[in-house]
């Protein structure tokens, strides 16, 4: 079957568009705020976000794709939009503790690179102790998911200490670690080490019976049983685990940073939180939720092409 080609009305009379247009008028009215509101720096911004959907519009082939990436354009266009008359255009939200787009961008542009280094600093923390919990917990978790009566207790285990919060811990990952990065480390491995074991155990206890059945009467060696059939069986139950400790493991780590890290953006936006910053903290908030954003959408890229033979 061949693929429906996307119209040209679809790809370029849409209503993020008009949107843009309105975007631009908006910053045709009088500031109401003393401060400056740095407009042509929202105006730079929404330009090149446009620049972009034109580009996507142009070459994207699948009209589903399209209408997922302008629907999520739109979105930012009116929240710029409510944004700047919130702020500079009718001075509705307090400018100290609401900044309009322009300033936010202009602070997020001159803090550039520690907002760099800050990304860097919390993205190897999460790496080292987020991979390092997936190198225990998937292991182990199918080797006690083998056994159904060892799976089963375990399991109820690991909904317990899962249930613990690892913030809680940081007392005493202070007084026995050497470095506060290691407690930092330390939190998102237990973070992540939990559900990612709770979610292998499940798979391998929910495969079929009749797959374990024709490959035991097959004479399958147990090594190959485990990480040739159980473990691609288990995978979609896998990913349910490891991504709900990727999720976990942003949260705590920001939370962790904030208590007596020297750098990240935990750090970042807990560092201006007490000068009374609200540009940066504005600006620490959305890098924040840009990188999380960013790393949860090629997770799921990652897990939709190890599950494709699902689809």
């Amino acid at each position: 079957m061949t693929e429906k080609t996307i119209s040209i009305k679809k790809r370029f009379l849409r209503i993020c568009h008009g949107l843009f247009i309105v975007f631009l008028l908006i910053q045709l009215f009088p500031d109401k705020i003393s401060k400056e509101s740095f407009a042509y720096y929202s105006i730079i911004f929404a330009s090149l976000l446009e620049i972009l959907i034109l580009a996507v519009s142009l070459f994207t082939k699948k009209e589903k794709s399209l209408n997922l990436i302008i629907d999520i354009v739109s979105f930012v266009y009116v929240f710029l939009i409510l944004w700047t008359l919130g702020t500079a255009k009718f001075n509705i939200l307090k400018a100290s503790f609401f900044p309009p787009p322009g300033a936010v961008f202009e602070q997020a542009l001159r803090d550039r690179g520690a907002i760099f280094v800050n990304i860097r600093t919390s993205l190897g923390i999460v790496i080292q102790g987020y991979f390092l919990a997936l190198v225990i917990a998937i292991p182990l978790g199918l080797f006690m998911g083998w056994s159904i009566r060892t799976g089963n207790a375990a399991t109820y285990i690991s909904k317990f200490l899962g249930s613990i919060p690892p913030v809680v811990y940081i007392p005493y990952g202070i007084a026995l670690l050497p470095t506060f990065r290691s407690v930092s480390v330390m939190v998102i491995f237990l973070a992540s080490f939990w559900p990612a074991l709770a979610g292998t155990m499940s798979g391998v206890l929910n495969v079929e019976r009749q797959i374990i059945d024709s490959a035991k009467s097959l004479n399958v060696h147990k090594a190959s049983m485990l990480f040739q059939i159980i473990l691609p069986a288990s995978l979609p139950q896998i990913f349910i685990g490891c991504n709900q400790g990727l999720s976990v493991s942003f949260i705590l780590l920001t939370s962790a940073e904030m208590i007596g890290a020297r750098s990240g953006l935990g750090y970042y936006v807990k560092n201006f939180s007490d000068l009374g910053d609200y540009t940066r903290i504005i600006v620490g908030v959305l890098v924040i939720g840009i990188v999380v954003t960013v790393i949860v959408f090629f997770f799921n890229k990652l897990q939709s092409f190890l599950l494709r033979w699902k689809n």
